[in-house]
């Protein structure tokens, strides 16, 4: 049997339907809200990493450098 829904009844049943559905989005947001600050945290301490490590190489490598000048008076290839 095929029940008769009326144009209000309808827009009744949708309405009820999307009930809550604003309460849901901000429950998402507030969840990338605290994703986006931990990956912000995270990019911090990488960019500390990659300062400490870029710095430790550059002190290596003028090291490097000083020592193959040295090696190069002492054979006197210049």
């Amino acid at each position: 049997m095929a029940k008769n829904v009326t144009i209000d009844t309808l827009a009744r049943m949708i309405q009820k339907g999307f009930v809550g559905v604003d309460e849901k989005f901000e429950a998402v947001d507030k969840r990338f809200d605290a994703v986006d600050k931990r990956f912000d945290e995270m990019d911090k301490r990488f960019d500390k990493i990659e300062y400490i490590l870029i710095t430790d190489h550059q002190k290596r490598i003028e090291k490097l450098e000083e020592k193959v000048e040295v090696l190069r008076n002492l054979v006197s290839v210049k």
